[in-house]
Order: structure tokens, then C-alpha cells, then sequence
């Protein structure tokens, strides 16, 4: 187009073409070709901005200069007007201190005050009039308006029903309420002798600034206010009048006994500023605004209009000498400012120059549509990954769902069906079961955890749980694979790892669980030993660990140098780390976790169980000659509640147990002592049952596998002691000890839950909703919640459910699932809440009566969703819909009790 019009205008058209065909030839590189274009057009471009800017820029700082200079000077003669009636006001109430409450008879009366203030008016020339107000005390009052003749009026009326001036009528008003103290105006200027007899301490801006007046000594100022009878803006300044002349370090409490009255100056900002500005003519006329800034976030509008045409303003400040109140004077020009022609011409001159230049901008428009379409198909191509991603995120959603489903189920009757009386091999191959399905479902969380690892929304938990809960699960993995290597497979916690943590279990337990894999591939013969301390035990105990002799470990296979270990974990402690981390934080936990192993060297990492303690007062001896292995049996005996003495051999049984100093209730015998002389194990046996004791105590064999021919010993064999299986574990452990010594029963305490009785009377009285259009989960969920004592009502709908829940109900929680058929759990729980919102607010306006729903006034019931589908976008949907909490399958008892109870206060 700039061709054409540039061919037309020249006639050499011909020539323009001819070098247009010449610069766009493959003789001259296009990529030279456009960084001078550029740099041709940009450098112009900044030079025109430069002179357009720099002019602007003068020209309107000299308006800014302009404007401060005439918003100042309008200021300053408000401020000092201000300041000449402040002093004569102040004056004023030396003068009444002086010739009214100095003297007796008072040389001051209503008639000499209001000639006096009327003749003196000019020195007060923004003051719209002046009056006087006394102190009385109530016991003063009956005597004071004898005296007056006339009874206190009081002023909030006024406040909250302005008058017109036609229609004040002071004798109307209503007396002043009784008070301790009360402020009547007696003296008045005849502009305002309407206040007269007005208690000033029954107005909210009058009171408030006639006790910060006497509390200060100094002039103190209203808020912006409407005035009384005239309903015109203004303030009012007041000065305290005092007895007598005040020493400097006087009381705040002699300052309020020694005040006589309280003398107040009238101002009416509208007129008066009105007044002030018609003196200052000028040839360019300035809007002014007056604003009370006290308050920065709600000024106050005490003059002018916010209406301009001109963006730029000047802000003075005002001192009226009240510290506590803020004042400002804002100004602004009424014509906008003048046309920058300068400016102008340089634009135009610029638009030359890209007509000189405009035959180049069609090949950049050529250019430019290229990359467009290039640009175009990149795009399209994204949104086809995107869909694709998409898609496989749907798919893997989908597919979780599907298989969490059955899971819930399998884990759930797993769960129910460890309540039933079973045997110790029993409840080995149910855990089993159940930690294989737990491998499961992190399995598929890993999934999950991929596509939102892509889509960068990965996140950590931070929830309470059980670290030795986590590692007895881990341990019931790969107990199996170490026996059929002959592998001794062990866990120790240092006791002064606390109980429970605050984290993400499931990326804990998908870490510990690869690592300790990776230790039973490689470990052929000897041990696998986890260790779990703090931080800072570790580190005072490292030199005695390295002291011990390489032979000293719980197998008698040699390890590695702890020395050469050690250096890999000094980061922890603060030394060469450029972030160290603290230790003393209160909330903060730093753990080693260790792993040794006899195989070819791989480090590793695991933790271990907990056992609620249920045999507090027993006592065993365990007898092993190896530290090591000792001291990981006492660890895990001790988590029982027992206490363990450990001995070496058979002798150091015996002499403890023939002291008498304490009753022994077992003894526990490492497998490799008890098959080294079947001689003296069988004259040990004898000698057991000799003792003179009582009770003789209970024997047993720890041991890390059961060959065929010592199972046939033990079943032909009345001497053959019953076996505790190693590794050692709280819950299996517990159940042989319990098996054999004739304690607990059925629905033994699993790792890390609550004895059996108290677990029945957690939810005792509680009545709970289930709905799940699923049997088998409903089957789960009611079984769960009522082994905590939960009355359970099951329903397989939401269109049951809202029935259910329709106020008045006795329900106390409610599980929704999130995927049902004809009405789903969101849509359930948005109806159930409308239906309970609409009832609370009946009963809060009174429609209906709170006895009619059982006398609560607030109707919420906790709902919490169930689904198998975890993404983050469910469960904050969830919460959207009016959802309580979040419940994701498969769940298990605990999580159910957890989850209900935070919202029970009685829990």
C-alpha cells in the first residue's frame, strides 16, 4: 500500500520497484538486510520518543511547580488563619479561668460573653462562633439548673436526627441522661446560641474531644461533622479551662480534678475556605479539596468536589495543631494542560521517515506471515500432545479406579478377617496378604505419581504416622525371601526416635521397600541389620561404634569400616555443608537410617515396627553370647512392656533365676546355643522344671528357619520348646508369647492400634451413614467402623441418603461415595447442605422453633467423601461441594476412626 500511494505521488515508481526486487534478491543475506531495518527504524523511533517524552516531560514539570507552588500558599494562609483564632480562643479560656471561676460573684455572664465574642469576631476570622461549656458533676446538676433556669439537654439527638434550621426548637429537646459528669454550654456567641443548655457530653464527636482536651491541656479537634441547627460541615476545636495553673509533671488524673470547663471554637469549613480562596484570585483557577486524614484508609471530605479534568494533583499538609487528627489540602488545575506541538511534529517526522522506509515493511508483512503459519502449526501440534497427555492421565485415573475398587475389598476383609481367632501361622500368611496388597496399591500410586510427576503437580504429604508400623509392614515383605537364604534379617530403633512423625508415608515406605529389595538380591550369607537413631545420638555415640571388633556384628560375618560410613553422613552434621541442618529445632526430626549388610556392598535404608506394650510387670532372660544380635531381641521384647535381663550361657540362667531377686516369667534362647549339645539342653530342661520358684518360667527358641527334620523333633518331642520365628516382629511375636503364656485372645492388637477393649468404646454411642452403591464396600466400611462401637446405617444411594440426613436426624457423620449411579456424592452432599442451610436459617429468624429440631439451632453433619479416585482435583472438588474430609480406597479401620473423629469434640 505505502508502493502504490508512494508511486502515484513520485511517478518513479519504477525505480522503488527495481530496488525492492534488488534488497530482496539472494545477493544481499536477509538476515543483514533486517537487523538495518531494525536498527534504522528503532533508532529513529527512540530519538523521536526522546524529544517527545523530554518536552512533555518539562512542561509538565513546570505545571507540577505551578500547582504546588499556588496549593501550598493557599495552605499555608488556612493554617495560619487557623492558628491566629486557635491563640485567640486559647486566650479566650485564660480569660474565662480568670474573670469567671477566679472570681465571686463572676464578672462573666451570658450577655458580656456573647458582646465580647461578637465585637472580637474579626480576630477569628474562619471562626463561625464560640462558646463555653462547664463542668457539673450529677450531684451538682439539680442545683446548677435551678440555677440556670433551665434543664441539660442532650445532643445525640440531634446527631442522629439532623434538623433544619426552621425547625430547631431547643425548649423540644429531651433532657441529658443521667451520667457521672455532665458539659452545658452557658456562654455562646449569638451565631451559635442555639447550644446553649447542650450537655457536650452526650454527643459522640463532642465527647470524645472534650475528655482528650482535658486529658491533653491542649487544643484538640473533631472529626468532620454536621453542626447543629445549620447541618453545614465543619469542626470544632476545644481547649480544657483549669482551676489554676498547672506545675509541669501534673497527673493525668489532677489534670481531669482540676478542669473547670471546656471552651470550644466553631469552624464551618465550606463557607469559610469559600471565603479564604475568593481572596486569592489568579489567572488560572485551582480546584482545592480539604480532607480529614486521620483515618488513611477512609479520609474524610471536608471541602470541595473530586471532580477534575486534569489528572495531575499536589498534596499539602495541614496543621491545625492537633496531633492526633491529620489534615491535607489537595489541589488540582481545572484546564487540561496544552497541546505538546513539539511533540507533534516530531511524531509526524517519524511517520516520514517509515514512509521512506515502507516499501521494506512488505516483505517483513511476507515474513511475518510465514512464521504466523509456522507459528500456527507448532501450536496445533501442542494442543494434540496436550490432548494426548490428557488422554493418558484419563486413562490412568480410570484404570486406578477400577482396580482400587476389588482392592478395597480384598484389604477390607483382610482387615476383618485378622479379628478372628487365628493361629500364628495363621495371622503370618493374613499380614502377608495384606502387606502384598498394600505393595499393590502403592504400585498403583506410583503410576499416578508419574503422569502428575509430568504434569508438575507432584506434591509431598505431611500427615501424622507410625515410622515402626511402616518397617513391621516392610519386614513381613521380605521375611520369607531372608529365611530361604538363611539370612539374618534384624531391626533396631533407637528409643529416643519418637513415635509417631509428620510426613509422607507412602514416599517413605516406596524408598525403604526398593532399598531392602535391593539387600535381599545381593546378600547371600549372614545378616541384613537396620539401625534408626537420631542425628545427634549418633554423633555422640560414633566412637564407641567404631571400637567395637569387626567379628562383634548380629551374625559374626565381618562389615564394613563404620569409619569409612561415617564420612558420607558428616553433612548432617553442619561440617562441610553449605546448608547445614538444624538441630535444635523443636519440630524438626533428623534421622540416620542404616542398613548393614554382609552381601557385596550396597547401602541401603530401612526402619522398623512398634508394639503396643501389653505384658507391663513380666520378666525374661534372653540368652545369647553374640552382643549384637542380643541387644536387637531385648529391643524388640522390650516394645512388649517386658523387661529382658540377657545372659550368655545356660549357668547364668539358672544363678538368676535361683537368686530369687526377681520373678522370671521366660526364657528366650538364641537357636544356635540350644542346637550346639542337645545333652546339656536337655539337662537344662530338667533343671528348669527343678527350680524352686513357683511358676517355672516358659521356653523358647528364636530362631531364623524351621528345617523339616526340627519340625518332626518338635512334634514327636515333649521337650523341643515352642519357636519364635525371627526376624523378630512386635505383632508376631506378641502372638506366640500370648499363645503360649495364656494371655490376650482374640482380636489381638496389631501393630500400632489400640488394645482390642478400648478400640470397641471409641465410637460407642455414635451413629454413623455409609452410602456406597457398592456391597462388598459396604460390607468393609460398616465392619471397620463398628469394631470401634459405631451404630452403622448403611445406604446405596444419594437420593437415600438425602432422606436420610433431612433434619432433624441423629446421624453423627456420614461416608459418601463420590461415583454413584442417578445422583452422585457431590450432588447428594451440595442438596443435603442447601436443605440444611435453608433450616438453620428459619430457626435463626424465628419462622420455626428450635425445639421442633431437637434443639440444635446449627445443623451441620460431617460428610466425608469415599472413592477410589485420589487425584488433587477430586478432592478439592469435594471440598467445593460441602464435603468435610476425604476418605481414598482402599481405606482401612484406622483411617476411617481418624478421619470421623477429628470432627467428634467428645473424641
Amino acid at each position: 500500500m505505502w508502493l502504490k500511494w508512494w508511486e502515484k505521488i513520485s511517478g518513479d515508481g519504477w525505480k522503488i520497484h527495481h530496488y525492492y526486487q534488488y534488497f530482496g534478491s539472494k545477493r544481499v543475506p536477509k538476515a543483514w538486510w533486517r537487523k538495518l531495518l531494525i536498527t534504522w527504524v528503532l533508532g529513529w523511533t527512540i530519538v523521536s520518543l526522546w524529544i517527545f517524552c523530554y518536552m512533555r516531560l518539562q512542561a509538565t514539570e513546570k505545571r507540577k511547580e505551578t500547582l504546588a507552588s499556588m496549593c501550598d500558599e493557599r495552605a499555608r494562609m488556612l493554617q495560619d488563619q487557623f492558628n491566629v483564632s486557635m491563640n485567640h480562643i486559647q486566650a479566650m479560656s485564660i480569660m474565662i479561668s480568670t474573670f469567671h471561676h477566679g472570681k465571686n460573684p463572676s464578672a462573666i455572664d451570658q450577655r458580656t460573653f456573647a458582646r465580647y465574642t461578637e465585637r472580637t469576631a474579626f480576630e477569628r476570622p474562619i471562626t463561625s462562633g464560640v462558646a463555653y461549656a462547664v463542668r457539673v458533676l450529677h450531684s451538682e446538676r439539680e442545683q446548677f439548673e435551678k440555677q440556670q433556669g433551665w434543664t441539660i439537654k442532650r445532643m445525640d439527638t440531634l446527631e442522629q436526627n439532623p434538623v433544619h434550621e426552621d425547625d430547631y426548637a431547643p425548649e423540644a429537646l429531651e433532657p441529658s441522661p443521667i451520667q457521672e459528669e455532665y458539659a452545658p454550654v452557658i456562654f455562646a456567641q449569638d451565631t451559635i446560641s442555639h447550644v446553649v443548655s447542650l450537655d457536650m457530653l452526650s454527643g459522640k464527636e463532642d465527647r470524645e474531644n472534650v475528655l482528650r482536651a482535658r486529658e491533653s491541656g491542649k487544643g484538640v479537634l473533631t472529626a468532620p461533622l454536621r453542626l447543629v441547627k445549620t447541618n453545614r460541615l465543619g469542626v470544632i476545636l476545644t481547649f480544657a479551662v483549669y482551676k489554676a495553673d498547672l506545675p509541669s509533671n501534673v497527673t493525668l488524673n489532677e489534670r481531669i480534678q482540676a478542669t473547670d470547663g471546656y471552651l470550644g471554637g466553631v469552624f464551618d469549613i465550606e463557607s469559610l475556605v469559600e471565603k479564604l480562596l475568593q481572596q486569592l484570585a489568579s489567572k488560572q483557577t485551582i480546584i482545592v479539596n480539604v480532607y480529614d486524614t486521620t483515618n488513611d484508609l477512609h479520609p474524610i471530605s471536608m471541602y470541595g468536589s473530586n471532580v477534575s479534568d486534569d489528572g495531575l494533583q499536589h498534596v499539602s499538609t495541614l496543621n491545625f495543631g492537633d496531633p492526633f487528627r491529620k489534615h491535607e489540602m489537595h489541589c488540582r488545575f481545572k484546564q487540561r494542560p496544552p497541546w505538546h506541538w513539539l511533540a507533534i511534529t516530531t511524531s509526524i517526522g517519524i511517520l516520514v521517515i517509515a514512509l521512506l522506509v515502507g516499501y521494506i515493511f512488505h516483505a517483513t508483512v511476507n515474513r511475518i506471515a510465514k512464521v504466523e503459519d509456522d507459528c500456527h502449526k507448532m501450536m496445533e501440534l501442542k494442543k494434540r500432545a496436550e490432548a494426548a497427555d490428557v488422554a493418558k492421565s484419563q486413562f490412568l485415573a480410570t484404570v486406578s479406579h477400577e482396580i482400587r475398587t476389588p482392592m478395597n475389598g480384598v484389604l477390607g476383609m483382610l482387615d476383618m478377617l485378622m479379628d478372628t481367632d487365628l493361629d500364628v501361622t495363621q495371622q503370618d500368611y493374613v499380614r502377608t496378604a495384606q502387606a502384598s496388597g498394600k505393595a499393590l496399591v502403592s504400585l498403583i500410586n506410583e503410576v499416578l505419581d508419574q503422569a502428575k510427576i509430568e504434569a508438575g503437580r507432584l506434591e509431598l504429604e505431611a500427615v501424622r504416622f507410625d515410622l515402626r508400623a511402616i518397617l513391621d509392614d516392610i519386614l513381613s515383605l521380605f521375611s520369607g525371601k531372608s529365611q530361604e537364604k538363611g539370612v539374618e534379617l534384624a531391626v533396631y530403633i533407637s528409643d529416643r526416635v519418637p513415635e509417631m512423625l509428620i510426613g509422607d508415608p507412602g514416599r517413605f515406605r516406596q524408598i525403604i521397600t526398593n532399598l531392602m529389595g535391593n539387600s535381599i538380591k545381593f546378600t547371600e550369607k549372614g545378616h541384613i541389620f537396620v539401625t534408626v537413631h537420631l542425628v545427634e545420638e549418633v554423633i555422640g555415640s560414633i566412637g564407641f561404634e567404631m571400637e567395637s571388633p569387626s567379628k562383634n556384628t548380629l551374625s559374626g560375618f565381618p562389615v564394613a569400616d563404620r569409619r569409612c560410613s561415617w564420612e558420607g553422613f558428616k553433612t548432617l552434621s553442619g561440617e562441610g555443608s553449605t546448608c547445614p541442618l538444624s538441630l535444635s529445632s523443636s519440630d524438626l526430626i533428623n534421622l540416620i537410617v542404616s542398613v548393614e549388610d554382609t552381601g557385596v556392598g550396597i547401602p541401603l535404608e530401612a526402619q522398623s515396627c512398634i508394639f503396643t506394650p501389653f505384658m507391663q510387670g513380666m520378666m525374661a532372660l534372653v540368652v545369647d553370647p553374640r552382643p549384637v544380635r542380643a541387644k536387637v531381641s531385648r529391643y524388640h521384647i522390650q516394645r512388649l512392656g517386658i523387661h529382658v535381663e540377657v545372659v550368655s550361657d545356660f549357668n547364668q540362667v539358672l544363678s538368676s533365676i535361683n537368686s530369687g531377686k526377681t520373678v522370671t516369667n521366660m526364657v528366650l534362647v538364641e537357636q544356635e546355643i540350644w542346637d550346639k549339645d542337645s545333652v546339656i539342653s536337655a539337662h537344662f530342661i530338667n533343671n528348669l522344671e527343678k527350680v524352686d520358684c513357683g511358676m517355672p518360667p516358659k521356653l523358647f527358641l528364636l530362631s531364623s528357619s524351621i528345617s523339616p527334620s526340627r519340625t518332626r523333633a518338635a512334634t514327636s518331642s515333649d521337650h523341643t520348646p515352642p519357636i519364635v520365628m525371627k526376624p523378630l516382629r512386635a505383632s508376631m511375636l506378641a502372638a506366640s508369647l500370648q499363645r503360649a503364656m495364656g494371655v490376650g485372645g482374640k482380636g489381638k492388637p496389631r501393630t500400632g492400634e489400640i488394645s482390642g477393649l478400648s478400640v470397641c468404646n471409641l465410637l460407642l454411642g455414635r451413629k454413623i451413614l455409609i452410602v456406597d452403591d457398592n456391597n462388598v464396600n459396604l460390607k468393609v466400611a460398616a465392619g471397620a467402623l463398628k469394631k470401634y462401637g459405631a451404630d452403622v446405617v448403611c445406604a446405596d444411594s444419594g437420593k437415600k441418603a438425602i432422606s436420610l440426613l433431612q433434619p432433624p436426624h441423629h446421624f453423627d457423620a456420614c461416608f459418601m461415595d463420590i461415583q454413584m449411579p442417578e445422583m452422585d456424592g457431590f450432588e447428594a452432599t451440595r442438596t443435603i447442605r442447601e436443605v440444611e442451610c435453608s433450616i438453620n436459617n428459619l430457626i435463626q429468624s424465628g419462622e420455626v422453633s428450635v425445639e421442633a429440631y431437637d434443639n440444635i439451632s446449627k445443623w451441620h453433619v460431617p460428610i466425608l467423601a469415599m472413592t477410589a479416585d485420589v487425584i488433587q482435583a477430586t478432592h478439592e472438588k469435594s471440598i467445593r461441594c460441602g464435603m468435610d474430609g476425604y476418605v481414598s480406597k482402599p481405606f482401612e479401620a484406622q483411617q476411617l476412626y481418624r478421619e470421623v473423629s477429628r470432627h467428634f469434640q467428645s473424641a
